[in-house]
């Protein structure tokens, strides 16, 4: 059995070409739904996506004859992506994603129909000022969800993290159905100030490269004492009059930016947890490394802490193949 699996996001769009549950091709373009938002057009995201398939295709070499499932989540199911599907409300798990699930013909990116998996969006009243937090929204977070779900058998009720540009922080029942999720824009805050503020010359430009456990949890207390917009200008200060490589630096900087991170999973409406919740850290080393040395320092967390491995096969299209199959596509 082969299926290839779409994971399009804001900026970047991922595929895998599977053969059973492993990956034999990938592929990628620096193309997503903000290039539509950008021109008004969706050529530069068809053409990219095309472009990453038939790329990843050629890698995996699939024998003449055999019949190949396409898959796709992500913001390629949005308004400024190629296949608009609504939302599902929460709580949803596999069952209702598989129901949800809608196939198109996208000629102009392969020639063959694919399969869309819906978004999932928090259970909420009318949106106000007063109540915004509860309400949220995802679009291939909920897939990831549902692959580390599958990857790690996990049971919950539990909280499932997923570090990155956005962040995604995401609830599961005992069920394993989707609660709801909370949204934080920790690593464009990190890329903007690293990249486009005073700080640049300070940080060299340049993230953290390797954990530096000590000055990570001194750039979380200064941010819970005085807040993250003072722990920033920190940073410079430390570079004025203090000895700290750029790597400790930009760990105070990390440790600030993740701390208030932390204070949305403990204190955020539309999760409403305990503290006896189970964690699920999933993404990219340093993220996930920063986040474990911070959940682990904070007293206030008491559940177990599940550690995705860092070679985990891409749980985007580990959550579709599994999807699928509940929808006996595959």
């Amino acid at each position: 059995m082969y299926s290839v699996t779409i994971d399009t996001g804001t900026t970047n769009t991922r595929i895998c070409v599977w053969h059973d549950d492993h990956i034999i091709a990938q592929a990628s373009e620096p193309v997503g739904v903000r290039d539509t938002a950008i021109t008004g057009s969706k050529t530069t995201l068809t053409q990219g996506v095309g472009k990453a398939i038939q790329a990843a295709l050629a890698e995996a070499r699939v024998p003449e004859g055999e019949t190949i499932t396409y898959l796709s989540a992500g913001m390629i199911t949005s308004n400024v992506g190629l296949c608009e599907i609504p939302h599902l409300v929460a709580p949803a798990g596999i069952a209702e994603l598989a129901a949800g699930m809608v196939k198109a013909e996208l000629g102009d990116v392969c020639d063959q129909p694919i399969w869309f998996v819906p978004g999932i969006k928090n259970h909420a009243a009318a949106v106000t000022s007063e109540n915004s937090d509860a309400m949220d929204i995802m679009r291939g977070e909920e897939t990831e969800t549902i692959g580390a779900i599958s990857a790690l058998d996990i049971q919950g009720p539990a909280v499932i993290i997923l570090p990155g540009s956005h962040s995604k922080f995401v609830k599961i029942d005992a069920d394993n159905k989707i609660e709801g999720c909370v949204t934080t824009i920790a690593g464009e805050l990190l890329d903007v100030i690293t990249q486009r503020t005073i700080l640049a010359s300070s940080l060299k430009h340049r993230m953290t490269d390797s954990i530096d456990a000590p000055v990570l949890l001194d750039g979380a207390k200064s941010c819970q004492d005085v807040g993250l917009a003072r722990s920033c200008f920190s940073v410079r200060i430390l570079d004025m009059f203090g000895d700290l490589t750029d790597n400790q630096k930009a760990n105070f900087l990390l440790g600030a930016v993740l701390h208030d991170d932390i204070q949305a999973i403990k204190n955020s409406k539309a999760l409403n947890i305990t503290s006896d919740i189970t964690l699920v850290v999933c993404g990219k080393k340093i993220l996930k490394e920063a986040l474990i040395t911070l959940i682990k320092n904070d007293n206030w967390f008491t559940g177990e802490i599940i550690i995705m491995p860092d070679n985990q096969a891409s749980l985007s299209g580990l959550g579709a193949l599994a999807i699928a199959k509940y929808r006996n596509i595959i």
